[in-house]
């Protein structure tokens, strides 16, 4: 597929912008000893990292929504990682020249994520990006999220550009679904959190890129 510069690129959080996953591993750890349990190596935890909660707390407990005891093991995980939200979370390496890049070429870019509000605006501010993004789109924005293209037409309706002259990037197939019906050019990141046996091909993404610095070669390759 032949690509055009975009007037902006939109990513997914966890997984793709951000390596949330040591935080969340933590966090899950710190629940898993509260409750007696062993805790779980950080290379089991990686894949699940951004299904959130639900699924970290499936992976842990074995517990799904319907189980009595989901609610108060998910408010102990969100509490505690609400308080340890950037200690150990960072740009993927080779993000920060890529959003360099996208600085001198004038090119905009923002976030459209899953992660709730409450999670996504703090966590931004704590590795000073909040004031850098052009537009923040957490998953309870919009009445619906992800794979809904909801939030990412709400997102080019924030820039006032049309979807078809922005990129979106995720690690995730729910990324692609949302990416392809909003009308994006879709990038996945295949360095995010994803399951060993997943097949990334079934994405149908536009593009797939190995490392952000993938990133810089699209957009020099651009038209």
């Amino acid at each position: 597929m032949r690509l055009n510069t975009p007037r902006a690129l939109l990513f997914d959080l966890d997984g793709t912008l951000i390596d949330t996953a040591p935080d969340l591993a933590a966090a899950l750890n710190h629940i898993l000893a509260r409750h007696q349990r062993s805790p779980l190596p950080a290379a089991h935890i990686r894949p699940v990292a951004s299904y959130g909660a639900k699924g970290l707390i499936q992976l842990g407990f074995g517990l799904t929504p319907r189980d009595a005891a989901f609610v108060p093991v998910r408010e102990q995980l969100l509490a505690y990682y609400r308080q340890h939200l950037s200690e150990h979370s960072r740009l993927f390496p080779g993000m920060t020249s890529v959003l360099a890049q996208l600085a001198e070429q004038q090119i905009a870019w923002g976030v459209v994520t899953n992660k709730p509000a409450w999670l996504t605006e703090p966590l931004l501010a704590g590795l000073q990006l909040a004031d850098q993004a052009a537009v923040i789109v957490s998953g309870d924005t919009c009445a619906r999220s992800k794979p809904d293209p909801a939030p990412i037409l709400y997102a080019c309706e924030q820039l006032r550009l049309a979807p078809q002259a922005t990129w979106y990037l995720g690690d995730a197939a729910r990324d692609m679904l949302a990416g392809r019906a909003a009308g994006c050019v879709t990038i996945g990141a295949a360095y995010g959190y994803i399951h060993s046996d997943e097949q990334i091909a079934d994405w149908q993404a536009d593009h797939m890129i190995q490392h952000p610095a993938d990133i810089l070669n699209l957009l020099s390759s651009c038209q």
